[in-house]
């Protein structure tokens, strides 16, 4: 869990500043596969986006922005990986940023916690699950009711980084 020091909330900072730029680009990236299907450098741009994102939530110790974002990372993958990402899929992918830009605005400063449950995650993420016709990838919501160690297999593009996290709270 992220403490309250200063170079903590200048480092909190600092990725909420990268994170907007990040979450644009991967609207841009949305708005272009809206344009273009199954665009190649539209899918590899929103996958590197994500693994970005994820990468610098998971190094700063936000694990609820890292696990959605990485789920949502290994949900594309194989549509991207085999240009198969149907148009019907697109609107859920969108509903999936948007909840993650709500999410990044609604960190706590002090702790860099998000104070919400995972159900609308998980909602989201099994729709578009559904749309791509894919199974839905682990999430947080088991380990906030039992407390335990959430252990996440890293996103195929995230190149062995293992996102671990102790979610007692």
């Amino acid at each position: 869990m992220m403490d309250s020091t200063a170079a903590n909330s200048s480092a909190l900072q600092e990725f909420l500043l990268d994170a907007q730029v990040l979450l644009t680009q991967s609207q841009e990236c949305l708005q272009h596969l809206q344009l273009i299907t199954n665009d190649a450098d539209a899918c590899l741009c929103l996958s590197n986006t994500l693994d970005t994102l994820a990468r610098r939530a998971s190094g700063l110790g936000l694990v609820e922005v890292a696990h959605y974002t990485t789920a949502l990372q290994q949900l594309l993958a194989p549509a991207c990986q085999h240009q198969h990402l149907p148009n019907e899929a697109l609107p859920a992918l969108g509903a999936c940023l948007t909840l993650l830009a709500w999410q990044v605005e609604l960190l706590d400063l002090q702790t860099g916690r998000l104070a919400l449950d995972a159900t609308e995650q998980v909602a989201l993420l099994t729709e578009l699950a559904s749309a791509l016709g894919q199974p839905l990838p682990q999430t947080c919501a088991p380990c906030q009711h039992s407390g335990d160690e959430c252990v996440h297999p890293p996103a195929p593009a995230a190149q062995g980084t293992a996102y671990r996290a102790s979610r007692a709270h």
